[in-house]
This record gives C-alpha cells, structure tokens and sequence, in this order.
C-alpha cells in the first residue's frame, strides 16, 4: 500500500462534502476517481493536496501518517497534481516551466545550457523531442498535459492526480497521454485518475472509485465492473427489472429547426438534430458527456467550427449569443447565480434585462412598463418575493430560477434551451417549473430540456437524446423513453446510435 485515506470527513457550513471517505493506492496503478457533480472527488483531492484542512480521518504515505497543509508540502510528500486547465506559465519557455524553481545555476546565474539539457532529458522519458525553448503557450494542449505531468513527476514522484486532463483533447491526443500515464505505472506510481468519460476509465484504470453525495459508495477493480453497474453506482439507483409503461408522447411535431453537423472540436462530436414546433427534447447524460457543450453550441456560446442551422426561412447565424437572440432563442444556465442572475439588481431588473440588452441601453424601457412587466411575471410564475423591487440575490433558489425564466418568456423565444432548471430548488418549486414546461410548448414554444434526473426527463420529454463521451449516441422516442432505456443508452458499449 502506497498511499491510505481512512474515515476522510470535510464539513462546509450547511454540508458534510465527504462523509467517513476510505481510500487505497497501490504503487504502479491507475485508479480512477468517479462521480456526478457533488459527489466529493474536488474536495478529496484538495484534502489530500493540501488546498483544504480536512476535519477527521488519516492519510498515510508508506506506512507513516502525514498531514500537508499546502500544496507544496503535498509535493515534499511525494503527491503532485495536473488539472484540466494546464496551471503552468504559457509565456515562459518548456524548459523554464519544467525546472521552474529548480534551475541549474552557475555563478549564482540560471546556466541556460544545463537548463536546455535537462529538460530534454526529462521530456525524453515520456517520448517527446520538441523544441525546449519555445514558449509552453505555442504548442498544443496535450504536449502543454504531457509537460506539466513531466513537471509534476519530477517534484512528486510517489503520486500524481490527474483531474479531468483529457477535457479539451481529441483522440489522438488523448491516446498521447495515456500513453505517457502508462509509463508511469510501469515506473511504480499511483495515479489517480478523474474522468467523466467511462470508456477512458475502462481502457486505462485498474481499479475505481465511486463517490456519491460525499461517501465512498464502491470501490473494486475495473475488471468486475460492467459499465451498466458503474452507471448505477454513479447514479444511485438500481435499473428496474419490470417494464416501464409506455411514454405518452405528443404526436410528432412539424419540424421547427434543424441542426446538420454541428460540432466543435475538442468540446462536441458532429450531431443532427431536428426540434419540432411545441416538441420538448432532453438530453441524458453523464456529467461532462456534453450536454451543457451541445446547448452551448446551439447558443453560439461556443460558437460551432462545423455544421449549419436552419428554419423554414433558410440558414440561422449563430456565430454568438447575440446572434442566437436575434434568431428567437434563449438559454437559462445550469449556474444560475453565476451565469443567470444578477444578486444586487432586483427583482424586477433582473426580469427585464435580456429585454433591454436586445433594444439597447440607449433606449430604457419606460419605468411603468418595466413595472408591469415584473408584476405580470410574479403572478404568473408564482414568484415568492416581498415586492418586485427585492434584489433577487435574497430570493430561494426555485425563486431566482422562476425569475431567470421570466426573462426569457418576456422575450417570447421560439426556442428555449434550459440546462437543470430544478438543480437545487425545493420540491414545489419544482413541480412548478417542470408544470410551466408543459404550458409553454401546448402554447408552441420548443423546449430543449438538459437534466442529471432521468424520471425528470421521461416526464417532460416528446424525445430524449442521450451523450456519452462527448458524442449523441442514441435518441429514444415513443414507448423508449423511460429512465431504464435511457440508463442502458448511457452504459452501452456500442457505436453511436
């Protein structure tokens, strides 16, 4: 046993974020640390590394008990870590981020020849002969992965945490850093391995982890897991042995949009997808399967490098979410107190700004309409304030997601995308909001509804596209659309559908 976490406990004010956690690593093997937003995986890792002071448990490194309080100490330890978003300076050359802090030195100066060496003779470990002294921030993103675990080996040496580091790689270079992390479990170290993308876990990992709401639910190696198993763990729930009754969807919708092609490399596969008039499509997945990217996408966010949209009228421009308004389009974010509200402003501002961004600030909205507006909303929405001039920051979170909706009803989209609007809201709110869909395509607006609730999708959705590793992998519709079919479509092993 290299490494041992016992009984790992972390309280926040209002939230145990890891709840009795065990973990063990063994010297040369990958193990991958798995779980849905919330689980715990960020806050074991920055127990371990340092970042936070755990509140209980042990960690032993060889035997011995340690307890970093920083992540330098962490390194000292022997545990180094690489995020998804490459921490290393960009203007700096390879060799200078590589032996950062470390340089050989002659007469009290850096010796740039020593310098040049010795990084080449680390980034020869690992099979790349690049040019060392060009700056970090003009190569690609996995040579930039491959330098910082470079980096990271070379100052920790006993385990390195990978977070998320195939994120923003294609294939190919993907298969570059595993290949990289199966040299060094061939040279003795642990890794521990974040991912969300299951196929990668099985073709690297060899054992797993599983956290869900902050305690260890499973923890055995890869080669007894089925993915459907894995699924079920990560999910909380068992799939069903009876049938599911039949979905009644609505009849099939005439075409409203569609979208050829559309993709982005590095954040979406290539996906078609058509929206029928008054039709609600959800999309199913694991977290960082690209459901939030495709409605990013769709958005002009992220703006799409393939494909095309089109209406009854012709080609869609949707180069930016200004564009993606002007088009009869709105998006109501996943994080709405980070992307979708603004706390200071009340209520009634909040409500009327994506109106007055689309007429200009140049041209105020009257006051008294502004009023009406905001009452209007209230009512309809059964919005929980005191008045509309209450900032919206001091509102529940079911309030403030009711409030984000108003903006974009205000606005009379054709179209309107909404990724988890019932994520942490209360149980009426929530019946409320999933109600609200339903009066807003009987009234003919279409509605793409992204939710990590599958019983909430097969309520609300006519179809359910499911995504797995960044692709559309299979679309349920009819009598398919049931939380067991769309389990079995996240845990298939087959091509996309």
């Amino acid at each position: 046993m290299l490494l041992s976490i016992r009984s790992l406990t972390k309280v926040f004010p209002g939230t145990r974020a890891l709840d009795g956690v065990d973990l063990d690593l063994h010297a040369g093997e990958v193990h991958a640390l798995l779980g849905e937003n919330g689980a715990g995986k960020s806050t074991l890792i920055k127990c371990l590394t340092g970042a936070y002071a755990r509140d209980g448990g042990v960690i032993t490194m060889e035997g011995a008990a340690i307890d970093p309080r920083s992540t330098l100490e962490a390194q000292g330890l022997g545990i180094g870590t690489v995020y998804q978003e490459v921490n290393l300076l960009e203007n700096l050359t390879v060799a200078q981020n590589l032996m950062f802090g470390r340089e050989p030195r002659k007469w009290g100066l850096v010796d740039s020849r020593a310098l040049r060496r010795q990084a080449q003779a680390v980034l020869g470990q690992y099979g790349l002969d690049i040019d060392v002294d060009r700056d970090l921030g003009s190569y690609p993103v996995a040579i930039r992965q491959i330098v910082a675990i470079a980096r990271a080996v070379e100052i920790s040496g006993k385990v390195l945490i990978l977070d998320e580091p195939t994120a923003s790689l294609d294939a190919r270079e993907v298969a570059m850093v595993f290949d990289v992390v199966r040299g060094l479990r061939a040279r003795g170290m642990a890794i521990v391995f974040v991912s969300h993308f299951l196929d990668q876990v099985f073709e690297l990992a060899d054992r797993v982890t599983v956290l869900r709401n902050g305690r260890r639910v499973a923890s055995q190696p890869v080669a007894e897991l089925t993915r459907m198993s894995l699924v079920e763990q990560m999910l909380g729930r068992a799939l069903e042995e009876v049938v599911e009754a039949p979905h009644e969807g609505s009849e099939a919708a005439p075409p409203l949009l569609h979208f050829t092609g559309m993709g982005r490399k590095g954040v979406i596969e290539p996906f078609d997808l058509t929206v029928g008039a008054g039709e609600v499509v959800g999309l199913a997945g694991l977290l960082g399967s690209g459901r939030t990217e495709t409605a990013e996408l769709l958005f002009g966010i992220r703006p799409a490098q393939s494909g095309t949209a089109r209406d009854a009228n012709g080609d869609i421009v949707l180069s930016n979410p200004r564009t993606a308004i002007a088009a009869g389009f709105g998006f109501a974010p996943e994080d709405r107190k980070l992307d979708g509200i603004v706390g200071d402003l009340s209520v009634r501002e909040n409500i009327i700004l994506g109106m007055q961004a689309q007429r200009g600030w140049a041209r105020p909205i009257p006051r008294g309409q502004q009023n009406k507006l905001a009452e209007d909303y209230i009512k309809r929405l059964d919005i929980r304030t005191s008045d509309r001039e209450k900032p919206i920051g001091q509102l529940s979170g079911g309030n403030q997601q009711k409030a984000v909706l108003a903006r974009w009803l205000a606005m009379n989209p054709r179209f309107l995308i909404l990724d988890e609007p019932t994520r942490g809201i209360d149980v009426g709110a929530h019946a409320e909001i999933l109600r609200l869909i339903g009066e807003l395509t009987r009234a003919g607006m279409s509605v793409l509804v992204i939710s990590s609730e599958l019983d909430e999708l097969v309520a609300v959705a006519d179809r359910v596209i499911v995504l797995r590793d960044r692709r559309h992998v299979a679309e349920l519709t009819g009598s398919a659309v049931g939380s067991d079919r769309i389990m079995q479509a996240i845990a298939s092993e087959g091509e996309a559908a």
